[in-house]
């Protein structure tokens, strides 16, 4: 076969494939999604979101269905990428530049080009103005077309490229085919183990989590897995939209758990088979935990139980009977936030939460300014925020609160609490500024005895709340944070008939005098404690203890979840007995 020949035969082969790639229907990845080419990423995210849920492998056993989620992954990598997005809109390629994508076009107009994966100049150009036809749909008339295949002396071929690069990158068998021609012939599962993450879910390694979210006061959203975890693409866009949504309340984080095994291993969130999603909350104490999620895989169940995670550092206080004249706290500044609200708003939980190591936060129901209890406050307007230095001066921090959203009212708190902490250390260090306490301002609390059991902690007492001590300095610590938290009026749920401040009584009890007593509510007499507490319903029989360090501020905590409903009594041993 003489080289003429030769080089026709080479001519028609590279028109033919060409023509093949021409004809090749080009999808649009916004039809893909079932939306607008003006979607916003919100918009992309949900609909990502239901359809992946739809198309799953794992939930989907229909012929076609693995390919079809493999396409909504392709489409959703792109779209949701704001760079790969605005290349896509202008050329077709989410890469910049345009070119032959799977699937990808463009209707900008614009230079289209092909580049083999052989050595050397590779490039075959079409200008817009020479190639018969548009990957975009611009509906130029221009019918010639220009082929340039570089160096005719190279490869031995007068085209200059090795045609069996060109076949097996189309067919997936080269190394370099991916890059050159879109993924043809690639791992329909290819876009969906190398997706970008969102931006909004960051990368948890052991470092990060000591350093960030340990112990920080902010709720975590964690996603673990391992890279071959089922159902891994679609949680990580259930928790992409949770976060969104609640921006400013959580954030989120993924955990890899074949990069972190010991991380994984230490917080008891190793994935078997499916990824698993927790929350790192401070709902149940001042330390955070984890709880793991196992609601399905609904973005409005997993947004509702992040929202019940939400700290709970607020106590609940009855506006008309707390003493807000009382000495500071643990000589903490407070804050009081008053609201039409009938639970703790969302925003102050959050902020509890940020704040509970350096300020003690209230919160308190209130319908009206014209309240007298409002009145005497200073406060004009609701929603309002009333501060208290840690020496006892008054000041309305904000009134008339206006909430945009979550994330800027948090910020703009944020700040208004900064200053106000500060304002209240400069005011402390001033000794001219500090109240004098008096004896007679001091609430004693009683020592439990048998002649006053019925007294203090009779069948007609709700609750009795029991401060333990085994030393001269416990009783100290213990009596002066119950006559603080006595004077306190912790609202209890409006279910309960009772609502008095006489609902809780407080005592104190000598355990080294009334280790009978103790055994009542358990074997061991809690020996090893040198204060604790008791919470105990002398008319049911039942009791909590609290065991934890004892300071104002869990002391309070304990309290309010008591009140609340939030804690499970459990049942004596035997009828407690005092000794004489």
């Amino acid at each position: 076969m003489n080289s003429r020949v030769i080089r026709l035969l080479l001519l028609v082969i590279s028109i033919t494939i060409f023509s093949t790639i021409s004809e090749a229907k080009p999808v649009d990845l916004y039809k893909v999604l079932g939306v607008e080419r003006s979607a916003t990423q919100r918009e992309i995210q949900k609909a990502f979101h239901k359809l992946s849920l739809k198309y799953h492998p794992d939930k989907n056993k229909n012929k076609g269905a693995q390919e079809k989620f493999s396409e909504i992954n392709n489409a959703y990598d792109v779209l949701s990428d704001e760079e790969k997005r605005k290349n896509y809109d202008l050329y077709g390629d989410e890469k910049g530049s345009p070119g032959f994508t799977n699937g990808a076009y463009g209707d900008q107009g614009g230079y289209t080009h092909f580049t083999t994966s052989g050595q050397g100049n590779r490039q075959s150009t079409f200008r817009q103005d020479e190639w018969p036809w548009n990957g975009g749909g611009s509906q130029g008339d221009s019918r010639s077309s220009s082929f340039s295949f570089g160096d005719s002396s190279e490869s031995g071929s007068s085209f200059g490229f090795d045609f069996g690069d060109i076949f097996s990158s189309i067919f997936g068998g080269g190394a370099k085919a991916g890059s050159q021609f879109g993924n043809f012939g690639s791992s329909t599962g290819s876009r969906f183990g190398s997706r970008t993450s969102p931006n909004n879910i960051h990368t948890v390694s052991s470092k990060v989590f000591k350093n960030e979210i340990m112990d920080q006061g902010m709720t975590w959203l964690l996603l673990s897995f391992t890279p071959t975890s089922k159902g891994y693409s679609i949680l990580e866009s259930v928790v992409e939209e949770v976060v969104s949504s609640l921006q400013g309340a959580l954030k989120a984080g993924k955990v890899n758990c074949q990069s972190e095994p010991s991380l994984c291993e230490e917080l008891g969130m190793y994935p078997s088979k499916s990824a698993r999603v927790f929350v790192y909350s401070y709902k149940t104490g001042s330390k955070g935990s984890l709880q793991e999620y196992k609601s399905g895989w609904e973005a409005k169940n997993l947004k509702s139980f992040c929202h019940d995670q939400l700290p709970k550092f607020s106590s609940r206080v009855n506006l008309n009977n707390y003493d807000f004249s009382s000495s500071s706290v643990e000589n903490k500044p407070r804050v009081l936030l008053l609201s039409t609200k009938k639970d703790t708003p969302a925003i102050w939980r959050v902020l509890s939460g940020l704040y509970h190591k350096r300020i003690v936060f209230f919160d308190a129901q209130t319908h009206d300014v014209s309240d007298s209890a409002v009145k005497r406050l200073g406060v004009d307007a609701l929603p309002a925020v009333v501060g208290w230095f840690s020496n006892g001066e008054k000041h309305v921090l904000k009134t008339g609160i206006a909430v945009k959203d979550m994330k800027s009212a948090i910020d703009e708190l944020t700040i208004l609490l900064d200053r106000f902490e500060r304002n209240s250390k400069k005011a402390s260090s001033n000794p001219s500024t500090r109240p004098q306490q008096t004896e007679s301002q001091e609430k004693q609390i009683p020592l439990l005895t048998a002649s006053n059991l019925n007294v203090h902690c009779g069948e007609t007492i709700p609750v009795c709340i029991i401060g333990v001590f085994r030393s001269s300095k416990g009783r100290e610590k213990l009596e002066s944070i119950l006559s603080t938290v006595s004077k306190m009026s912790l609202t209890r749920r409006r279910n309960q008939v009772s609502s008095s401040a006489d609902s809780v009584s407080f005592t104190l009890l000598d355990a080294n005098k009334q280790r009978t007593f103790l055994n009542s509510f358990d074997k061991s007499g809690f020996k090893s404690k040198d204060t604790l507490l008791v919470a105990y319903k002398p008319k049911k029989r039942k009791y909590v203890a609290f065991t934890n360090e004892v300071t104002m501020e869990e002391v309070q905590r304990f309290i309010s979840s008591i009140l609340s409903g939030d804690i499970q009594f459990q049942k004596i041993r035997q009828n407690p007995v005092l000794l004489k």
